[in-house]
């Protein structure tokens, strides 16, 4: 077990985490595969699941050990699914309202595109694209989550108190999503104050939902409920837009603010509230 080797653990993170960077790096700078046919950035999450089955293997990991726990799956599934339903169902209705007050006539359209920082890019209406759309966001939860809530956060517990180590998980992750804007500037879509200003703002957003996951992880000891909040929070983004007289989600940045904000105090209460602080993160 992995408590039997001589580690260092924010070491390994660090290996581990930079070979995934490396690979997302060369899928958004050179494959540009969300930018094609796909829509999805899909190639370097399959290699990230990969480097995460490698690191296991080292460590003498069964799946139940990082939170892929056989037990009470379909229904922490299920309440990971309404918890993201209910938060963002009260933001796109906070929105709607909003646009339907200014009198923009707003709409709710069902359609695929891929997530984008200064706002969705395409619009493709076909199964296949749906199909696409659901197949890459269940292979980006099974990476990220596998890897920053469920191997990050059990090998820093070797060292660290869980706090701790959510806190240095969910550093990682706000970082992890800086490749965007990046792209952008030296694409010469942005500029260097707006690069700036969307890599903080990304930072910051995701830093605290990826804490909100490993909350998550903490109450439920396993993955499957931050896995399947993480997978409606990026498919509804991908899915179902707000349309107006005047463009298309343009208050896409006020709509994930105000789901992930009641969001993460609803899971902050739960945490207390449950007693979660008190027991094993990962209960195989």
């Amino acid at each position: 077990m992995i408590e039997n080797r001589r580690l260092n653990p924010m070491k390994a993170i660090m290996i581990i985490y930079v070979i995934c960077a490396l690979f997302r790096i060369i899928e958004y700078m050179g494959l540009r595969t969300d930018q094609s046919f796909f829509g999805e950035a899909f190639v370097h999450k399959l290699a990230g699941i990969a480097v995460l089955f490698w690191a296991m293997r080292y460590f003498s990991l069964r799946p139940a050990d990082i939170g892929f726990s056989g037990k009470s799956v379909l229904r922490n599934i299920f309440y990971g699914l309404m918890l993201g339903c209910f938060v963002f169902g009260m933001a796109y209705a906070v929105e709607y309202l909003l646009q339907f007050s200014k009198g923009n006539q707003p709409t709710l359209q069902l359609y695929v595109t891929s997530y984008a920082v200064g706002g969705n890019i395409g619009q493709q209406a076909g199964l296949m694209f749906f199909a696409f759309c659901i197949i890459g966001n269940i292979i980006n939860v099974m990476m990220e989550e596998g890897v920053f809530r469920g191997l990050f956060i059990k090998l820093l517990e070797t060292k660290y108190a869980f706090l701790k180590a959510v806190l240095l998980s969910s550093v990682l992750f706000g970082f992890w999503h800086v490749i965007a804007p990046v792209r952008n500037l030296l694409d010469g879509q942005i500029s260097p104050m707006g690069a700036v200003m969307s890599i903080l703002m990304l930072i910051v957003t995701t830093g605290i939902t990826g804490a909100k996951f490993c909350l998550l992880t903490k109450i439920t000891g396993s993955l499957w409920m931050p896995m399947a909040d993480h997978f409606f929070n990026n498919t509804v983004i991908n899915l179902l837009h707000v349309v107006t007289l005047s463009g298309v989600d343009e208050w896409q940045v006020l709509r994930i603010s105000i789901a992930q904000t009641a969001s993460f105090v609803i899971v902050l209460i739960m945490y207390w509230r449950s007693g979660a602080h008190h027991k094993q993160t990962f209960r195989v």
